[in-house]
């Protein structure tokens, strides 16, 4: 605990260091301060007890259902295609800058033909695709071309949804939406001030109607109150983002009195409360719909995840294996200082009696747009040729005698408990995905 703890250290500090020179000073959580918050959570966790479920290594809370979407990005099965970077909205919690049309993309590929990213969902077998922006309905015929393609040219099964802050939306929109093929339409209801009326007759059109905002305390009354009427509407599922801080919205963030948590990303902490407290409302009050809390640490682990396992299963060379947390493993067993030669887990678990120390290296792979053909290593999808590019590769994890049984035992009890040694959290950091919620720190 004391190895994960000092990483833990590491990340604050980090953390810290990178969001210092903004205008306004965070409120950085600290327990002498803020500690009646932290059991403030666990009290909200332990009224909820009875109707709160947990999926996605207990990072995924929710009451009542969540809907396919989520489910599909939690297995990684997601891919999430920004088909502009505009936006006619003005939420001061967006953590992004969408001021300009683009070329849409998806993990920095981008797609101007809508064929050739259909052929890119066919290649890699995604079973779940989303349009967002920016703001989808800004460019309406671009959009509908896009899923109309997909509908029609992949897997009649493939679930497909849509973002949307509904200023743009009529009727006549959702109609077309869905005789196009879309399963789910998410509305940002923040973006029109919790006016529920954009929803009224949506569900007449698609069956699956969301809406997804971050959990903002100090709207959290203006939430709770149109949330029977959201019901009436046919809303099935409420998804509540945590709000974090970026370069782009922080000027906007800070003027509010809230507490952010270290991490990856600064979040805040009274996000999550209202979260919880969305929860339970819905509980006390038998409302249908379905809430899920799509906290930060989801999104970083799941997500990242979800997509470089998706990548690793097309891009993977001889004796790579894929780990839990997306990365390539390679294990070579090393002589001296010299290495003898790569080995599968299978091999290292059949002969780790005469194995007296490896080597244990950690990449990552994706593939990117190119100019010409012209490249040493390229990947081709349906004649149309990709980059591969090497992503970063860990220092060597070196492992000797005991601490290969260790490594071996870990694997086995799926990385429980989080080891102590600093070697082994090294490759524990590589091979899963962290679970649970975090301590507030």
């Amino acid at each position: 605990m004391k190895t994960y703890l000092s990483y833990l250290n590491d990340i604050a500090n980090e953390v810290e260091t990178k969001h210092s020179d903004y205008e306004l000073p965070l409120n950085w959580f600290h327990p002498y301060k803020s500690y009646d918050l932290a059991l403030q959570k666990e009290e909200l966790i332990g009224s909820l007890a009875d109707r709160l479920q947990w999926k996605f290594k207990n990072t995924k809370p929710f009451v009542n259902s969540i809907s396919n979407g989520c489910q599909l990005c939690g297995e990684g099965e997601w891919s999430c295609l920004f088909i502009t970077g505009k936006c006619n909205g003005n939420c001061f919690y967006c953590p992004a800058q969408q001021d300009s049309d683009a070329t849409p993309q998806t993990q920095k590929l981008l797609f101007e033909d809508p064929k050739k990213y259909v052929d890119y969902i066919n290649r890699f077998n995604f079973k779940g695709v989303s349009f967002s922006g920016g703001e989808p309905l800004l460019v309406f015929d671009r959009t509908l071309e896009f899923i109309k393609q997909v509908r029609q040219n992949c897997n009649p099964d493939i679930y497909i949804w849509m973002y949307t802050n509904g200023i743009l939306a009529t009727d006549e929109k959702f109609k077309a939406l869905a005789e196009a093929g879309l399963n789910e339409i998410r509305f940002d209801l923040g973006a029109v001030n919790y006016n529920p009326k954009v929803l009224q007759n949506v569900s007449k059109y698609i069956k699956n109607v969301t809406v997804e905002i971050p959990a903002v305390p100090h709207e959290k009354e203006q939430l709770l109150a149109v949330l029977p009427q959201l019901c009436e509407y046919g809303v099935t599922n409420l998804n509540l983002h945590q709000l974090r801080l970026t370069t782009y919205n922080a000027n906007k963030l800070l003027q509010y009195d809230y507490t952010f948590l270290h991490g990856e990303q600064p979040t805040v902490l009274e996000s999550e409360l209202t979260a919880f407290e969305v929860m339970k409302f819905v509980v006390e009050n038998n409302l249908p719909i379905g809430v899920n809390y799509c906290n930060f640490q989801f999104k970083h682990r799941f997500q990242k995840a979800g997509f470089r396992t998706k990548m690793a299963e097309e891009l993977k060379l001889l004796k790579e294996e894929i780990t839990q947390n997306g990365f390539f493993r390679k294990i070579e067993m090393v002589d001296g200082s010299s290495v003898t030669k790569a080995i599968t887990l299978e091999e290292l678990m059949q002969d780790k009696d005469s194995i007296e120390k490896i080597k244990i290296s950690y990449t990552g792979r994706v593939i990117e747009n190119i100019e010409n053909s012209d490249q040493n290593r390229s990947f081709t999808i349906d004649g149309t040729q990709y980059r591969i590019l090497e992503g970063f590769s860990t220092n060597p994890v070196v492992l000797r005698g005991n601490e290969i049984e260790e490594f071996i035992a870990m694997l086995n009890q799926n990385g429980e408990p989080i080891p102590n040694n600093s070697s082994l959290f090294e490759a524990w950091k590589f091979e899963f995905i962290e679970g649970g919620l975090r301590e507030y720190f």
